[in-house]
């Protein structure tokens, strides 16, 4: 069905239009001058040495997995109220993921203090993912990586430009992480980068991200080499130019995108302060924000109830979500399931109302009063 108010809408006009007629007209369409334009724009951005620009964000997160030596059975601390990719990747590499607690129904990222008592002489890694893009406690983690000499990979897909204490996300531990999916903050349809400081870890990526060659076709094609070797067992990650050109301009209008949904968030805050029937998570957060979505999580109430009112919310037009199903409840993680009570509750009683940048505060009221008439 076609919603009147859909959960996110994509911050496109002419100008990536333009880009991409631009880019075609180039006659160059898969990696190339463009992709190096826009990992260089985003890098400057972040505040990243290097910045490597993927076909998504799950490639990122695997790479991250083979760059950090992880390894089949070994252990790798992770959310579950996460995309399932986050997990995935752990997987991939045959490591095993240890499912950690979310802090509370107030703070829906992993439990800092629950993390250490589930480390093992198998450990090898902290898995994060920066829920809604609000900051992880990264002092607490990286104080307990750097006491059991463990890594940290940041999923920071909903992040792009959120902050801890003046860094951004993604920039804190060894590798971080970013989608450019569809609906996200950035959105070129499909893509993903990983930056990182490590320079050996840089120049592997880019190895690995083209199939272990060492030579890139736009590289042959400009007469900088005309042959090429293989050097390690790569795969096929690249992003290409026409997306990068998307990507570009998707920077340009990135920080006018957050100062607007800033704006929508706290009018969302204001507008449902009338009930306490909810809780918002996040809700004194003190760090910038790329508000990526809007969740409440209801209180007093089981899953049943959160599906009635989503469903009451679809019949008047309104789009919502879960964001997310709990990974260590899919079947196909069946075997390494544990008893996560707050996530367990969390994922039954939330739901995610739509948020981007051109959402009018008079949508904003609407969709809160016909939330509130349903949630009464």
């Amino acid at each position: 069905m076609m919603y009147k108010v859909p959960l996110f809408d994509l911050n496109f006009d002419e100008k990536e239009v333009n880009a991409v007629v631009k880019t075609l007209r180039t006659k160059w369409i898969s990696t190339g001058p463009k992709c190096q334009e826009f990992e260089s724009k985003f890098a400057e951005m972040i505040g990243s040495k290097y910045a490597l620009s993927l076909s998504n964000c799950t490639s990122a997160l695997h790479l991250g997995m083979v760059l950090l030596g992880i390894r089949e059975g070994d252990e790798v601390i992770c959310p579950s109220l996460t995309f399932v990719a986050t997990i995935n990747a752990i997987r991939y590499v045959n490591a095993v993921p240890v499912f950690c607690d979310i802090t509370s129904y107030e703070n829906l990222n992993i439990d800092a203090e629950k993390i250490e008592k589930l480390i093992t002489e198998k450990t090898r890694a902290i898995m994060i993912m920066h829920y809604g893009g609000f900051a992880c406690d990264m002092d607490k983690i990286v104080s307990i990586a750097k006491k059991h000499n463990l890594k940290i990979i940041e999923d920071a897909c909903h992040g792009p430009m959120s902050e801890y204490k003046r860094k951004k996300l993604g920039t804190i531990g060894d590798i971080g992480c970013f989608s450019f999916f569809s609906n996200k903050n950035i959105s070129t349809g499909e893509g993903g980068m990983l930056i990182t400081n490590n320079s050996e870890y840089y120049e592997r990526a880019k190895l690995l991200r083209s199939h272990g060659m060492t030579t890139l076709s736009f590289q042959r094609a400009e007469g900088h080499a005309t042959e090429y070797d293989v050097i390690d067992l790569g795969y096929n990650y690249r992003m290409d130019d026409i997306r990068a050109a998307i990507g570009i301009v998707q920077l340009e209008k990135l920080q006018d995108d957050l100062k607007k949904r800033a704006k929508i968030r706290k009018y969302y805050i204001d507008k449902l302060s009338e009930t306490d029937k909810i809780i918002i998570p996040f809700k004194d957060n003190q760090y910038f924000s790329s508000n990526y979505i809007f969740s409440i999580v209801l209180k007093n109430s089981n899953s049943e109830k959160r599906d009635l009112i989503r469903n009451k919310l679809s019949e008047g037009g309104i789009q919502s979500s879960i964001h997310y199903p709990a990974v260590h409840r899919f079947t196909i993680y069946k075997d390494f399931y544990r008893e996560l009570s707050i996530t367990d509750y969390v994922t039954d009683n939330l739901i995610t109302l739509p948020m981007y940048s051109t959402l009018s505060l008079e949508t904003v009221d609407s969709i809160v009063k016909t939330f509130l008439n349903f949630l009464n």
